[in-house]
């Protein structure tokens, strides 16, 4: 049976999906998923400059995806949810069946450019 959702719920799905849209945001997922850290911890791995990673972090709370937590004069950005972690293994399973798709995708929107 197929469901078709409403558009207030797709609204707030691509809503939740803008946090997963960007590399670097993923980067900065994919990390945290190892656990807690701080943003110098963060750009240390990512080499992304502070701000911008403070700039997706923001974005990634607004979207509920990660949380902050003060530890004395730190600061440490954590998953919100064990589930953001399954979801994105869950999309390197599926970009394993997939892969060769997306890749043709990503050259189809450099050719629109």
């Amino acid at each position: 049976m197929l469901i078709i959702a409403k558009p207030k719920s797709i609204e707030i799905q691509a809503k939740l999906f803008r946090g997963f849209s960007d590399s670097s945001r993923l980067s900065i997922l994919q990390i945290l998923m190892e656990g807690a850290m701080t943003v110098n911890e963060i750009v240390e791995q990512t080499g992304l400059s502070q701000p911008n990673v403070s700039n997706h972090l923001g974005c990634l709370r607004e979207c509920g995806l990660v949380t902050s937590q003060s530890q004395g004069r730190f600061v440490y950005y954590e998953l919100s949810d064990k589930r953001v972690k399954q979801l994105l293994l869950l999309a390197d399973s599926l970009l394993t069946d997939v892969a060769k798709g997306v890749y043709e995708c990503m050259i189809l929107e450099k050719n629109r450019k």
